[in-house]
């Protein structure tokens, strides 16, 4: 089977991984076998001792002593580095998982808070799932096996009550505690989503809180989130300090049985001193394992909510074999497209309400870009037009129809490939936290400053970029950007990455009516020449395009020049004559 040079690299990975897993369990079982081997040593030296022996009867044991104390030091540290080295590791592959199943074409139904919940809490389980669960479980397990071997060896039965001793605190009650959380524990990880999308609402919605009175409310909201996330908590807590104290009481009752049996069984002083400690710290690796237990339920909920989110299939299928990327002018070739979105869970709802939700988004649309040509949708809201740019950027799978670049199917290349080909303005454009030059430099990462500066004036932003400077810092969610600005700076990007084929995607959107007109006329200009797909509400100026497709229900009702459908009946003269009794009154 031939494998691809990233799955190489993964297998590769993992291996390494094994291995080093592989270290950190030896060394966390060294650590707790010299523990054991300790005390055992220490306890025998101390009864022998006081029995005044010859100094050379006890060189042995000093020894031993000695080198159990320092080597354990030694072998803790090393199951601390590596077994933290491996957690950090798995943690670190699954957030790169989970990104890349949050890249398009992936369309993950979770969003929000919900999402950056799974991405933050739920990875840090992979990481409690070695470092609590896996490791301990282990260390414990070979403990367990030693302290009862040399119980064996001293005294049979006192053995078999140490198995029974740890079986109890080392199966029995993390399953109980397991169990006892399970009922839960998978409502903690929600609360916490919905406890971080309260407060979210109250500080990104703070104005509009405020404006309609419905602060006291949001607040009321958030501190009910809290105080649901607090109670959940707190039971976890009790879980926990039950399970600890059970477990103690299990270690005390077996240390006294067994020192009751080695006394009946006429065992001598340095026997049973060896027996009782060296059972009383058998428990010491064994007893964590209750929190284990009690936290293995929450993280098993924490991995079930990552592959929820991992299993979300992508929107498009890509090419078993991608086909070579189109060259020279482009000219695309849309016929007959046919896009219907994947239906919801309409539980109750009408089977009007359902029908509508399965209707084609388009229906049998066709259009032609050549090299050059400017093209603008128009339409109500609704209308599909954002659906056909997306369907053009391979973000949606068509159902029926083709699209052609060069008489190349999109379907038979790759969909990065595609968006190398058509891409540029979204909808709702991002402003990272970065300086202004790294913002733009998310579209040209190799761009000189003289290629950033032309970017600037094409998309008329130069005036502001002088007056900010190149290096002034750019607030996360665009709250130090004006929304005309915002928009231009998403314009210089496409300009910047100079795409064969530009789609805008309502460019002037949520602008006043003075700015929505300038940036319109800016970006007429900008893009003349340039092959563009333009979605636009608004009708100033599309004099100067090639085409206008009106868009209705999925289906083109109308097309033609700007000239030639404002003389003729139709949704666009409506719009048109609507549009112009605005700007005079």
């Amino acid at each position: 089977m031939t494998h691809t040079p990233q799955e190489r690299v993964a297998a590769r990975r993992e291996r390494r991984m094994g291995v080093r897993l592989a270290y950190a369990v030896l060394a966390g079982a060294a650590a707790e076998l010299t523990g054991l081997g300790l005390i055992a040593t220490a306890a025998w030296l101390i009864t022998r001792a006081a029995e005044q022996p010859p100094l050379a009867a006890l060189s042995v044991a000093i020894v031993a002593v000695r080198a159990f104390a320092t080597s354990r030091g030694v072998f803790r540290y090393a199951e601390r580095l590596t077994g933290h080295d491996v957690a950090l590791r798995a943690q670190a592959t699954t957030r790169e998982r989970l990104y890349e199943s949050l890249i398009p074409p992936h369309t993950p139904r979770q969003g929000g808070a919900d999402l950056l919940s799974r991405m933050v809490d739920d990875t840090e389980a992979v990481q409690d799932l070695l470092v609590r669960c896996l490791l301990p479980a282990a260390a414990a397990l070979i403990t367990s096996v030693a302290a009862v071997a040399i119980g064996l060896g001293v005294l049979p039965s006192a053995a078999l009550v140490l198995f029974a001793g740890l079986a109890v605190a080392g199966v029995l009650l993390p399953a109980g505690t397991a169990a006892a959380t399970r009922r839960w524990s998978a409502r903690i990880a929600p609360a916490r989503a919905a406890l971080a999308a309260r407060t979210a609402d109250l500080v990104h919605g703070a104005a509009d809180l405020a404006a309609y009175g419905a602060g006291d409310r949001a607040l009321r909201s958030a501190l009910d989130a809290d105080d649901q996330l607090a109670a959940l908590e707190r039971r976890q807590a009790r879980v926990h300090a039950a399970a600890l104290s059970f477990g103690v009481l299990t270690q005390g009752l077996t240390v006294a049985a067994i020192v009751l049996l080695a006394q009946n069984a006429g065992v001598d002083t340095v026997g049973t001193a060896v027996l009782a400690l060296m059972s009383l710290v058998a428990f010491e690796p064994v007893l964590p394992l209750a929190a284990a237990g009690e936290r293995l339920a929450g993280i098993l909920a924490a991995v079930r909510r990552l592959r929820d989110v991992r299993a979300t299939p992508p929107a498009i299928t890509e090419p078993a074999a991608p086909a070579p990327l189109p060259r020279g002018p482009l000219t695309v070739e849309v016929r007959d497209l046919v896009v219907r979105h994947a239906p919801r869970d309409s539980g109750d709802a009408a089977p009007e309400a359902t029908d509508s939700m399965t209707r084609p988004a388009l229906d049998g649309v066709s259009l032609t870009l050549t090299p050059g040509k400017r093209v603008v949708l128009v339409g109500p809201s609704g209308a599909g037009k954002s659906t056909l740019l997306a369907t053009l950027m391979r973000l949606v799978e068509p159902e029926g129809g083709t699209i052609t670049v060069n008489g190349v199917d999109v379907r038979d290349l790759r969909s990065d490939d595609v968006r190398t080909l058509m891409t540029g303005l979204t909808q709702d454009p991002y402003v990272f936290q970065a300086t202004l030059r790294d913002n733009l430099r998310l579209a040209g990462p190799d761009a000189d400053d003289e290629e950033l500066a032309r970017a600037v004036r094409q998309a008329r932003l130069d005036a502001w970029v002088e007056s900010v400077g190149w290096d002034a810092e750019l607030g996360e969610d665009a709250r130090t950007v004006s929304g005309g600005q915002l928009q231009r700076l998403a314009l210089a990007r496409a300009l910047l990455y100079d795409p064969p084929i530009l789609l805008l995607d309502e460019p002037a959107e949520a602008l006043d009516e003075a700015t929505a007109d300038e940036l319109m006329a800016d970006l007429l200009d900008a893009t003349h020449g340039r092959t563009t797909l333009m979605v636009t509400h608004r009708l100033r100026g599309l004099e100067q395009v090639d085409e206008i497709i009106v868009l209705e229900g999925g289906k083109v009702i109308q097309r033609g020049t700007h000239e030639e459908l404002v003389n003729r009946p139709g949704y666009y003269r409506d719009l048109w004559e609507s549009e112009a009794l605005t700007r005079s009154a």
